[in-house]
């Protein structure tokens, strides 16, 4: 009997952050000692895993179907030795042609890519939470107009892959302005954003898809996640989607360059 899989949004740090020297040096420690407890908290080992990563956009959903896709180092000006990680996991071509006709059969535009290596968003935190890379995985790009319901719409399509033992994983940033990171002034906007995030996901399932299709209107929306530049928040909505009537709970939360960063699971 498979066990279902919560779904989950995890914040991915800056960069391969887990892996280099930071200053000050303990910036990063409690978000990755809990991205490698997420494992522990699960009901059984995934079958699979789709993960939805900021840091792939394109006009129409979008799916890795190869079957042992490369690494993508979309990450500049960082120690070289962080530009040879390694993270072999498996690609998925079955599930990843299940999850486009879920897509399709929900009206939405969809289609497999297997030339599509795994960006760092995607390796990044799964090689704190899955380090031994046996996992196969598939990633979900985002739509590049960052329409929050479609996106919500995009989870509840793809909801029945957790009954199978697919875990659901949104990367991205609860805070993402590039320009408030170390500004001690951005400390109470990330905070005042963070709490309507935790209020709106703890709500019941409703009160959450409504408050996150309207996200921008949250105190603070725009300073925490500019405009043209909240692909760092949306993978929330998927994850949020596929959830159904599981109610999310923040289960992480951290204060990194003077601002709040969280994370959220649903079931």
């Amino acid at each position: 009997m498979t066990a279902k899989q919560p779904t989950v949004f995890v914040p991915h740090g800056a960069g391969p952050c887990f892996f280099m020297d930071w200053n000050p040096a303990d910036a990063w420690d409690n978000m990755a000692a809990y991205l490698r407890s997420i494992r522990d908290t699960l009901p059984e080992q995934p079958k699979a895993i789709l993960m939805v990563s900021a840091h792939w956009l394109e006009a129409e959903f979008r799916v890795t179907s190869g079957a042992n896709p490369e690494l993508i180092f979309d990450y500049y000006g960082f120690p070289q030795h962080t530009y040879e990680l390694t993270y072999p996991a498996p690609g998925h071509p079955e599930l990843a042609q299940q999850v486009v006709e879920l897509l399709r059969n929900e009206g939405l535009a969809a289609a497999s890519d297997d030339e599509r290596g795994y960006d760092h968003g995607m390796f990044i935190p799964l090689k704190l939470m899955f380090p031994e890379a046996e996992i196969p995985v598939v990633q979900l790009s985002l739509r590049q107009d960052m329409d929050p319901e479609a996106h919500l719409q995009a989870g509840r399509a793809l909801a029945s892959l957790r009954e199978q033992g697919v875990l659901i994983v949104g990367s991205g940033m609860s805070f993402h302005n590039m320009r408030g990171y170390g500004d001690p002034r951005f400390g109470p906007i990330s905070d005042q954003f963070d709490t309507w995030l935790k209020q709106t996901v703890e709500a019941e399932p409703e009160q959450c898809f409504q408050g996150l299709s309207q996200w921008e209107q949250a105190p603070m929306a725009r300073q925490c996640h500019p405009p043209r530049a909240e692909e760092h928040l949306i993978p929330l909505m998927v994850t949020a989607g596929a959830a159904g009537e599981d109610r999310g709970q923040r289960d992480f939360t951290d204060r990194v360059l003077e601002t709040t960063l969280s994370g959220y699971r649903f079931g």
